[in-house]
């Protein structure tokens, strides 16, 4: 997990720091954020003090019509010891007893010039993408029709020189060899090249190329959602392989399940057109549309007109 620290979140969204400077580096663990409304009221039995805190008009208003030791009893314990930070929105001005606070504890307190509900929704979905959970899986990424495709195999396989295929018919590379996931949401993984390998695919024989340059921007994306797996592997007379797609399988990524094809791989069989339909295929499912199970309609349908010939008879 990448870790977020107040100063990454101070430099994203420029804010400006006020006060607490010395604890600059903490460290930001949840992506929730507080608006300490019951807390300015004085009630902190549950106070979440490990969430950033974000102070509106409302919580200042309110807190001005405090007496003064209230107001500095107050601060003082919304300054806990693992508060990442105090923003205050709508570039409004620091009251002198949070300054005295947050020197004094080390917790920095930020003003940002935007509204209130604008940052806070921001500043969510920020940390909800940088601290999601994360993993890594060998294997190739392909934008195929809109799917994101996760192509998985055993080494030597065929895996890249298929995502080949795929980018000369217009499809998009994300990530060859090695592809980082991350769950930013429930039932919603991404997945992205690590900086090194980005743009670049490997192919046996010829060696690493550099999609980009050689087939255009239009070739490329840095991140796409997984929502379809490929598993390709050599054929195996001895296996039965799914000839009807009645039955679907599963492969759980950190906490989502994603469907998942197996595709057997022998001379002869053309792997980008099978992996184009099976995407195509897959569209139509989710469009409601399972050429599977009408399949097994029209079968059911002559089995049961047979039967009632054979009981006319």
């Amino acid at each position: 997990m990448v870790q977020v620290t107040t100063r990454d979140v101070m430099e994203k969204f420029n804010l400006q720091i006020v006060s607490g400077h010395e604890g600059i580096g903490r460290a930001i663990t949840t992506s929730d954020i507080s608006r300490p409304g019951l807390e300015m009221a004085g009630y902190f039995t549950h106070y979440p003090a490990n969430r950033v805190q974000l102070l509106g008009k409302t919580e200042l208003s309110f807190f001005e019509m405090l007496p003064e030791n209230v107001r500095i009893e107050r601060m003082c314990l919304l300054c806990a010891r693992n508060t990442p930070a105090i923003i205050l929105s709508r570039s409004m001005e620091v009251p002198k007893e949070l300054i005295d606070a947050s020197n004094k504890n080390h917790v920095p307190v930020l003003v940002s010039k935007q509204t209130t509900t604008h940052f806070s929704s921001r500043l969510t979905n920020y940390l909800e993408s940088e601290l999601a959970p994360t993993t890594a899986i060998h294997g190739v990424l392909v934008d195929i029709y809109g799917i994101g495709v996760l192509i998985l195999g055993k080494s030597g396989v065929g895996k890249s020189e298929t995502a080949l295929e795929l980018v000369k018919k217009g499809h998009r590379l994300v990530a060859d060899d090695s592809v980082e996931i991350r769950q930013e949401s429930e039932n919603m993984i991404i997945g992205s090249p690590p900086p090194l390998l980005e743009h670049l695919l490997e192919i046996r024989g010829i060696g690493i190329i550099n999609i980009m340059t050689l087939f255009g921007a239009s070739a490329i994306r840095p991140y796409k959602r997984i929502t379809l797996v490929v598993e390709l592997e050599n054929w195996d007379p001895n296996k039965s392989y799914d000839r009807l797609g009645l039955d679907e399988e599963k492969m759980k990524i950190i906490d989502t399940e994603l469907t998942k094809l197996t595709i057997p791989v022998q001379p002869g069989r053309n792997v980008s057109v099978i992996i184009e339909v099976a995407a195509m295929n897959y569209r139509l499912k989710r469009m409601g549309v399972n050429a599977a199970e009408e399949f097994s309609r029209r079968l059911d349908a002559v089995i049961a007109s047979n039967g009632e010939m054979d009981d006319f008879n």
